[in-house]
């Protein structure tokens, strides 16, 4: 007692310090102290625990689509993505895309969520025609917090940096690298994945603003990926010349029995008749007789002239316009920076013609059973004067036109295969090839005008518009317009150039050669430039056949040329071509497509290479 005294009196002398002291002496209130702390801490976790656990209930996908709002619109729509199901049978939740993973992050995103609670209490989308009237505003206000976060949610599972590009389609690896280069991210190129695409309702400008670079975002290349993509370029390239080396080696084959089989005609083993004609000194004719399917040659010897593989697809309502318009075709940005639509497509042409063939995009017009693609063995060989080019391809089945009486569009003709070369003036051209005569508002293109509208345009008394607008080129016209809406045409169709300045183009090689097949006709040589012209060049010569299944057509005329829209073809030289097929009598743009390839007489560049006979 005497120390706790002496404490106290020491402590009396310290004036307010002493009495708090004193006070937590006291055994009572100190173990009070201790108790609510315990509490307090005790019931925070809880408490904690508890906010927690409910705003994680808030990210399941059972919370996500328990309002109708969501579970009868969105909810729909991404059960059928690839972020529901897929190979991996992994699936992304709604959270995974829309909520961040990061607590500050999802807080936040918790609070602005009350604002969507707000609304549908108060029934702004509690209907499918309230929700479609709001769906793009929706969708822009997700592009745009993307947008800002650099893609945030969607590099949670996909890291551009550890994507493997052997694994990717030729496009896709492109777009990935150009991406980490100029500063692009996920969103930029990936709306719609997951719901109904709705980017082709956004005006250009908007979606120039939403879609560029950021310097922020560019990143830098990783070896990983540069080493993966080294090793998938090497493996195609072998794989490429192993094909080519396989088709040359039967073509080798084929050669050498024609060959053997000429000879053995031109000089029979002798029979008991020859022996006893012999005998009586009658003379027998050995001359060759002339080979079967001389038709499908050209008169020109094959053999030794390697094949390639074309794929032509079914192209649809993908104008020139189309392409060059980023709301339509997801390949604008590269293609306006002066890319070629094989550099992305090449490997992929099949795809895209079987979705567009039916009528799933850039096609309102679908023919039930149209094929996607044809494959078309090509040949192109030339003598010292002649140039000559060999097409194979399977026939197929007849399928009715259902918009046209009697079902085939042009009933003279089965097929009609053209082969199309640019002139040395021709914007684009090495980009786009034949796509650059392919117009919004050529017949049957979504933005034809009526024929009121041909009666009377100032074009009408200039160019033939009896059948329509047919391919023409921008150059020939004063304006073409790329974006449309508001009421307003895609094309130039009406805005033609004076007849000098148009003369004066065509001079300059501002035209499309083009020379076509024709099974049920005459062949053409003619050339595009304000319109479709089907003569005026030199002489054509172009036969085929249906053999069985299988079509062949020869296409030659000479190399050199004085007509108005004819290239001149030299040796070394390297032109863009594009080739086009009617099949099943069809006509107008219901036809397959090649994309651009460079063409040569012995180029070393040539992707199409014309070998000397």
């Amino acid at each position: 007692m005497s120390a706790e005294r002496n404490d106290d009196e020491k402590a009396s002398s310290g004036g307010w310090l002493a009495g708090a002291w004193r006070t937590l002496r006291r055994p009572s209130l100190k173990y009070s102290l201790l108790t609510l702390l315990l509490v307090g801490g005790v019931g925070g976790v809880i408490a904690w625990g508890g906010f927690n656990t409910a705003m994680e209930a808030t990210n399941t996908m059972a919370f996500c689509t328990s309002c109708h709002e969501m579970r009868d619109n969105v909810y729909k729509e991404y059960t059928s993505t690839i972020h529901f199901q897929n190979r991996s049978g992994v699936s992304a939740a709604c959270s995974d895309c829309h909520v961040p993973r990061d607590w500050v992050h999802k807080f936040i995103r918790k609070i602005e969520a009350s604002n969507e609670l707000f609304h549908h209490f108060i029934g702004t989308i509690d209907t499918p025609e309230k929700f479609e009237k709001k769906r793009l505003t929706l969708a822009k206000n997700v592009w745009a917090s993307m947008k800002a976060t650099d893609s945030r949610e969607c590099r949670n599972c996909h890291v551009l940096e550890s994507m493997n590009p052997e694994f990717q389609r030729p496009r896709a690896r492109k777009q990935h690298l150009e991406a980490m280069k100029a500063g692009n991210t996920c969103i930029d190129c990936h709306k719609g994945i997951a719901h109904k695409s709705v980017r082709d309702k956004v005006d250009e400008k908007t979606l120039e603003q939403l879609e560029a670079p950021l310097a922020r975002y560019i990143r830098e290349i990783p070896k990983s990926y540069t080493d993966g993509l080294a090793r998938v370029e090497k493996r195609e390239a072998e794989q490429a010349a192993a094909r080519k080396a396989e088709i040359e080696a039967a073509a080798q084959v084929i050669a050498a029995e024609k060959i053997a089989a000429a000879r053995s005609a031109a000089n029979p083993a002798p029979t008991a008749a020859d022996a006893a004609a012999a005998g009586q000194g009658t003379a027998k004719s050995t001359a060759a007789p002339a080979p079967s399917g001389a038709a499908a040659t050209g008169g020109l010897d094959w053999s030794g002239v390697p094949a390639k593989t074309v794929t032509l697809f079914y192209p649809g309502q993908a104008s020139f316009e189309w392409i060059q318009t980023g709301k339509d075709h997801g390949g604008a940005r590269p293609f306006n920076k002066g890319e070629r639509c094989s550099e992305c497509h090449a490997k992929e042409v099949k795809d895209m013609g079987a979705k567009i063939v039916s009528g799933d995009k850039a096609e309102t017009m679908p023919i039930p059973g149209k094929r996607a693609f044809v494959d078309v063995q090509v040949q192109a060989a030339y003598t010292a004067d002649d140039v000559y080019f060999r097409f194979q391809w399977q026939n197929s089945p007849h399928k009715p036109v259902p918009f046209v009486d009697g079902g085939k569009m042009d009933p003279a003709n089965a097929a009609k295969l053209a082969i199309m070369f640019a002139g040395k003036e021709v914007e684009r051209a090495e980009q786009a090839g034949c796509w650059v005569t392919c117009h919004h508002d050529s017949r049957y293109m979504p933005d034809a005008p009526k024929k009121e509208q041909l009666a009377s345009s100032p074009a009408a008394s200039e160019i033939d518009l009896s059948q329509g607008l047919t391919k023409y080129l921008a150059e020939t016209r004063s304006a073409v317009e790329l974006k449309g809406g508001e009421g307003t045409a895609r094309g130039g169709g009406d805005k033609l150039k004076g007849k000098d300045e148009l003369a004066a183009q065509l001079g300059k090689g501002t035209f499309m050669d083009i020379l076509r097949f024709r099974s049920g006709g005459d062949s053409e040589n003619g050339h595009i430039a304000s319109q479709r012209v089907a003569s005026g060049g030199i002489p054509v010569k172009a036969e085929g056949k249906l053999d069985g299944d299988t079509w062949t057509v020869v296409i030659s005329r000479k190399l050199k040329s004085d007509k108005p829209g004819d290239i001149s073809f030299e040796p070394g030289q390297l032109y863009t071509m594009g080739i086009a097929l009617h099949d099943d009598y069809t006509s107008a743009r219901f036809h397959h497509v090649s994309l651009e390839f460079r063409f040569g007489l012995d180029a070393k560049d040539a992707e199409i290479n014309a070998v000397r006979k």
